[in-house]
């Protein structure tokens, strides 16, 4: 056989088998998405999969869930107002900000707990929410609680994001008369993001270019994000429920943020900087894994867990995150590094305790990320986390408020209480 003729065979071959794998590898992501909650409607319960019974991970999220708001002691983070409304505060900065309300909404909504969800969202419509002028529909960052004074009258990017999904959430799970039109109340703010065109200096939340989470809508903010602003799974649950017209917008922000968190991540520690470039680089000197940071370990899990559309990174990077941990000692690692894995010589402080810790919010984050391991993945972390106690460390120092509710979100991760809220739920 002539040459010519052999090398068009090898090509013919080669060209087949490039096909064949192409189709395999479409059809085992295929399968892993399919596999995931969005289709499955099955949430993995990592604790009761550990040995623990049923009924005390109940409790233990229960007490959590209770200590944080219902209680009026040391741990009490969630405060009522008259006869209708609350605010959840960060009581050692002693103000309300849009990430604790829409942390507090999130919560509500997954635990069914309406009558405080309605009271948080009348106070952030009240106190926080611009119903008027070059920020309408934006929230107010940070809130005297009090007097209801907004100490800043700026926003930051992420508050509007959960708030966003804990409203199409709320009105999945509740319909939307019985008081308060949810699905109203989420298109209002996104109607009002799409209105911005930078006059006043007011941005959309989102950077239409580069199709990420600014770090806050205006013109400083939009130039740059942060890593743990990045849930690919929330945009994907407005591409379901927003209906807005904006579907493949939001499809394309949620793969825009599945590949952006590729880029940010250490590639040998899993670590992130507090601040990035659209790029994923750290942005100037903000090359510290500190308290921003510690949210990127449970986001990247939820979206493996809801949605499954990146798999292979997600899975080396539990990997990843977890080998180097455990490299710090399960019990004993700190809550701030470098991206290298290095002690910072100059850590970040919390409130003027500038000792780092062994700290329970990160710790909860870290463990997350076992959900992402094969059900005979190494528990070491999920056992630590389940005897740790939220508590004041040696030195006095208490976060009831950041590391309360990293803590919760974990527990409802890791016991299959944190979940896509379908319309079937009030049905």
């Amino acid at each position: 056989m002539h040459n010519s003729h052999l090398n068009t065979m090898k090509k013919a071959k080669s060209c087949l088998f490039l096909v064949l794998g192409l189709l395999i590898v479409s059809s085992s992501s295929m399968d892993a998405k399919k596999k995931s909650a969005y289709h499955t409607g099955n949430y993995r319960n990592l604790l009761k999969e550990a040995g623990y019974k049923q009924k005390d991970i109940d409790k233990k999220v229960n007490d959590v869930y209770a200590a944080l708001f219902e209680s009026k002691g040391d741990h009490q983070i969630y405060f009522e107002v008259g006869d209708s409304m609350g605010y959840v505060s960060d009581v050692k900065n002693r103000d309300a900000r849009t990430e604790g309300l829409s942390y507090g909404l999130m919560v509500a909504v997954q635990l069914n707990k309406k009558d405080v969800f309605d009271r948080i969202w009348r106070w952030s419509k009240k106190y926080a929410q611009h119903q008027d002028g070059p920020s309408k529909g934006y929230f107010a960052w940070s809130i005297e609680p009090k007097s209801g004074r907004m100490n800043s009258s700026g926003s930051a990017s992420d508050g509007e994001l959960y708030f966003v999904t804990a409203l199409l959430f709320a009105s999945n799970r509740w319909g939307n008369d019985t008081g308060i039109n949810y699905y109203k109340e989420a298109r209002f703010i996104l109607d009002n993001m799409w209105a911005k065109d930078g006059t006043n200096g007011i941005m959309p939340f989102i950077n239409m270019e580069h199709k990420q989470i600014n770090f806050t809508p205006d013109r400083g903010g939009n130039g740059y994000t942060d890593p743990s602003y990045h849930l690919p799974a929330f945009f994907e649950i407005w591409a379901e429920y927003a209906k807005d017209g904006h579907e493949q917008f939001y499809r394309d922000c949620a793969d825009s943020s599945r590949a952006y968190l590729q880029r940010t991540v250490d590639p040998i520690t899993g670590l992130n900087a507090e601040r990035s470039q659209y790029s994923g680089a750290p942005q100037g000197r903000n090359t510290l894994f500190g308290f921003d940071s510690w949210r990127v370990p449970m986001n990247i899990t939820m979206d493996y867990l809801w949605y499954g559309k990146d798999k292979a990174f997600q899975t080396d990077y539990a990997n990843r995150i977890q080998k180097f941990f455990r490299s710090q000692g399960v019990e004993t690692f700190l809550d701030q590094y470098n991206m290298d894995g290095t002690t910072p010589t100059r850590p970040m402080s919390a409130t003027n305790y500038k000792k780092m810790k062994h700290s329970i919010g990160l710790v909860t984050t870290v463990t997350a990320t076992q959900l992402i391991n094969g059900k005979k993945g190494n528990l070491d972390f999920v056992n630590h986390l389940w005897t740790l106690k939220h508590e004041p460390y040696d030195d006095g120092y208490f976060d009831a408020y950041y590391d309360g509710l990293l803590y919760l979100f974990g527990l409802m991760h890791l016991s299959g209480k944190y979940q896509i809220i379908t319309p079937d739920f009030h049905k």
